[in-house]
């Protein structure tokens, strides 16, 4: 995959650019253009040929202007990967649709986040670590933060419950891609993949040298039908980090310290 850093351009443009706050242009602007459908078209192009594919030459063919008409709307390439990544996050939920509790509403977050992350597998492309916040991003923010209120957790460990999922799903989002990817380029499931490279593996290491890992593999492949199941990991997983929050919540609901806190 290429990489793409969140602010690599003018990060204050790309605020601008976020929030439609973009001073008006000195020349006469394009009826057929603006922000919105500028970075709608770049989005189109990322869903069907990753990040790299993304250039301004690309989105002003593909809306059919030229391509200096665009600087009118979008400051450059890298403030258009942060907006395209805001923009996205428009696509999310509220997590509030799925009832009362905050379990309910992190699942229905996660799995949500999940699913965009696999119909816009460009985003993991982009590292946020400094990240650029934008209406949509400061809403979904607001949104899993509102799950965690009157849980009795202090603010700080709110923020750090929603950067927690957040990195799970993030990660676990990944290995799906990479799936995905794999059988587009083949044109072959992991399931059928699987059935016909199993046998030489078996020969090759399952003569006894790894005890554990053959009857461990031998049992997860007979209920995946394949190496994994990145679904079945996935919610596994999702589980297990929200029971975590939970022990962590009851602690704080019964005015102790949280699970693996040193005081």
């Amino acid at each position: 995959m290429s990489r793409q850093y969140t602010g690599s351009g003018d990060p204050g443009r790309s605020l601008a650019l976020m929030w439609r706050t973009l001073p008006a242009p000195t020349r006469k602007r394009s009826t057929r253009l603006d922000p919105d459908r500028v970075v709608a078209a770049a989005v189109e192009i990322a869903d069907a040929e990753g990040l790299v594919g993304v250039s301004m030459r690309k989105v002003a063919d593909r809306l059919g202007v030229g391509t200096m008409s665009l600087y009118s709307y979008v400051p450059g390439r890298a403030e258009l990967a942060d907006a395209m990544l805001d923009q996205v996050y428009g696509e999310l939920p509220d997590p509030a649709g799925a009832g009362p509790g905050w379990r309910a509403r992190l699942e229905r977050a996660a799995r949500s986040t999940r699913d965009l992350y696999r119909r816009h597998p460009w985003t993991l492309e982009i590292a946020t670590g400094r990240p650029l916040l934008g209406p949509n991003a400061m809403r979904r923010y607001e949104r899993e933060l509102c799950a965690l209120e009157g849980t009795g957790l202090p603010d700080v460990e709110m923020d750090a419950v929603v950067a927690l999922v957040g990195d799970y799903v993030h990660g676990a989002a990944r290995g799906a891609v990479d799936a995905d990817a794999a059988e587009r380029r083949t044109g072959i499931s992991d399931q059928e993949w699987w059935r016909a490279h199993a046998p030489a593996l078996e020969r090759l290491a399952g003569a006894g040298a790894f005890p554990v890992a053959d009857r461990v593999g031998s049992a997860a492949a007979r209920a995946y039908g394949a190496a994994h199941d990145p679904d079945r990991e996935f919610e596994f997983g999702l589980a297990r980090v929200l029971d975590g929050v939970a022990a962590l919540i009851g602690a704080r609901a019964a005015g102790g310290a949280g699970p693996e806190d040193p005081r």
